[in-house]
């Protein structure tokens, strides 16, 4: 038998690990047959799919355009947007849907439903199998969908991708590109079935002392094998008689590497889809210092593209509607890299005090209702980032000095104020703060609480 250069470096027996009789086939690229329909039978692989599509699904959507550098909300907001298909209520399920066909088929395909102004109405997730696309002579797409009466264009699907060769059509299938690496997975996933299926502890050859006919001894192998077959069977005692023996030609699951094989298959799993090891459920793949590295490469590496994408292929719908020419499709991601509150306050402590974010900035993060008022939406510059010379601070102190210089040489506030261009001030006529005793006050004479210090 013939396996593939990367498993044999691997050093795994596999002539023990699927030596399971006739339940197990292999044909001669190391695996079991793996299509579109049954990938998802391997767990590592449901697990993959359902982890990236459900996260996608569950991020806010809104639709924004650019007015002055500055990203602003799109009003009214086409329903399509929050409720793409009609049929189910919020995107989660649309787009759930949309990411499932990308991360199998490699390939989306959206049939748009327009009003007669050209708006959409409603958004249809298409099976792949069913959608053929083609260039025209003009170079454009075109789709011939099973069901439909005519070619569509592209104002009536919308195609999404995921990983295009050059001059090809149809984006590339992760199933089919990787089917040896899914084929071994799923062979695995039924050799552990089958091993469990036929009991934990005793698989061997039974010897017999002198010759038996064919129909003793397959009695004495079923009437073995019912005794001792199945999991909930494993471990009873076995009893032979007329000199018969039981030898053993299997090892212990563990020693075989059977589960080190099992656990290097779901990594090729997680390498496939780009997630973090530990987000299968790998025992030993993850540590507390490292959770929120882990989640940033996630987001990064995994969610950020497949959401790019999306809103790429969606913001263009965007061009029906009357000023909708700039707007655009956003995924809110910003959830998915919160950290702890402590860390999430530091942060927004140092874009107040650095003047990048408003007070409101940090409430909408937080989803506050905002304030009122125009402090809480104005940024707050440091001192350290003013120009003193351009914000006429410096000048004013300049004045100040001279007012102080002529009262030491002998005029008045009043004119020495007048002289250099400062409005007058009025003096409370209290002692400064300092030689200030602590105010009493009368609750009857709120006016008199300086009365004893005065006097």
């Amino acid at each position: 038998m013939v396996f593939n250069k990367l498993w044999e470096e691997r050093a795994i027996s596999f002539q023990t690990i699927f030596e399971t009789g006739d339940d197990i086939a292999f044909s001669s690229n190391a695996g079991t047959n793996v299509t579109e329909e049954n990938v998802y039978q391997i767990a590592a692989v449901w697990s993959a799919v359902s982890l990236i599509s459900d996260t996608i699904g569950t991020l806010p959507v809104d639709v924004f355009f650019r007015d002055d550098g500055n990203r602003r909300p799109f009003r009214p907001k086409p329903s399509w947007v929050a409720q793409p298909d009609v049929n189910f209520n919020g995107h989660s399920t649309f787009y759930k849907s949309v990411l499932v066909s990308l991360l199998i088929d490699g390939n989306a395909f959206i049939r748009v439903f327009s009003n007669r102004r050209g708006e959409v109405v409603n958004l249809n997730v298409l099976n792949p199998n069913t959608v053929d696309v083609k260039r025209n002579g003009e170079g454009r797409f075109i789709f011939t969908v099973v069901g439909e009466d005519k070619p569509l264009t592209s104002e009536e699907i919308v195609y999404i991708p995921d990983l295009l060769k050059p001059g090809q059509i149809r984006g590339v299938s992760r199933v089919g590109a990787m089917r040896e690496n899914l084929s071994l997975a799923k062979a695995l996933e039924a050799y552990a079935a089958t091993f469990f299926g036929s009991g934990t502890t005793l698989h061997g050859v039974i010897e017999y002392p002198g010759a038996l006919t064919e129909e003793q001894a397959t009695s004495l192998r079923n009437s073995f094998d019912n005794s001792h077959k199945g999991w909930r069977k494993s471990g009873r005692t076995g009893v032979l008689s007329g000199g018969a023996s039981f030898k053993a030609t299997q090892a212990d699951p563990e020693k075989s590497q059977a589960l080190e094989a099992r656990r290097m298959a779901v990594e090729d799993v997680a390498r496939i889809f780009r997630i973090p090891s530990h987000m299968l459920n790998l025992p030993g793949t993850n540590t507390y210092s490292s959770v929120e590295q882990n989640m940033i490469q996630f987001v990064t590496h995994t969610l950020r593209p497949y959401v790019t994408l999306l809103e790429d292929s969606m913001s263009p719908l965007m061009s029906r509607y009357p000023g909708g020419a700039d707007a655009f499709i956003k995924f809110n991601m910003t959830a998915l890299l919160r950290a702890d509150t402590q860390v999430r306050f530091a942060a927004y402590s140092t874009g107040l005090q650095s003047g990048f974010l408003t007070i409101n900035d940090v409430r909408s993060l937080e989803d506050l209702t905002a304030q009122t008022g125009d402090a809480a939406s104005q940024v707050r510059v440091p001192l350290a980032n003013v120009n003193l010379s351009e914000s006429g601070v410096s000048a004013q102190r300049q004045k100040v000095g001279m007012v102080r210089d002529l009262v030491f040489a002998g005029f008045s506030p009043a004119e020495a104020m007048e002289m250099v261009g400062l409005p007058p001030v009025a003096h409370t006529g209290l002692p400064s703060v300092q030689l200030q005793g602590v105010a009493q006050v009368d609750p009857e004479d709120p006016d008199s609480v300086y009365k004893d210090e005065v006097q």
